[in-house]
């Protein structure tokens, strides 16, 4: 195994799939955790996956064993209040926080994936395993979820609709 590469793509990648864990969960012990079992999957299958795009199957890694797990304990993500803010600017991270609790889970994959990691929707649909119809239409229920009901990212951004 090319470790010194497996280092290099997780160190730079670690804080990215963290993030995107976060806010797919709400729950940083349980985004730690989801991380940390995805560069295990990503460093046994390195020398296959060095040359392809590891980033986008550590998300599908993340993104699928965190359906799992909410499957299995049948379990409503905690609400973003209920999470502590890790954020540089914590203000900001609780408004954003607070705005994903406020989509179904479906859109809040769809929009971590597509605005957060600046998938395309092809690379958010494969990940997710949905069609890109699926991911246009999450999408948009997402953003214009937002745009009613999350007023204060306009006002955290300085635009009023």
């Amino acid at each position: 195994m090319d470790e010194a590469g497996f280092t290099e793509w997780a160190s730079g990648r670690q804080r990215q799939l963290l993030r995107s864990a976060y806010l797919l969960t709400g729950d940083l012990h349980r985004a730690e955790d989801l991380v940390q079992e995805a560069l295990t999957k990503v460093a046994l299958r390195w020398p296959r996956l060095r040359d392809q795009h590891p980033t986008a199957y550590a998300l599908t890694i993340i993104t699928r064993d965190n359906i799992s797990w909410w499957r299995r304990r049948r379990e409503v993500p905690r609400e973003a209040s209920d999470v502590v803010a890790t954020h540089e600017e914590p203000e900001i991270a609780l408004v954003v926080r607070r705005a994903l609790s406020r989509l179904t889970l479906a859109q809040r994959r769809v929009l971590v994936l597509r605005h957060f990691d600046d998938l395309t929707e092809r690379e958010t649909a494969e990940i997710l395993g949905i069609s890109v119809g699926t991911v246009k239409s999450q999408n948009a229920a997402a953003l214009a979820r937002l745009r009613d009901g999350a007023p204060e990212l306009l006002d955290l951004i300085g635009r009023r609709s």
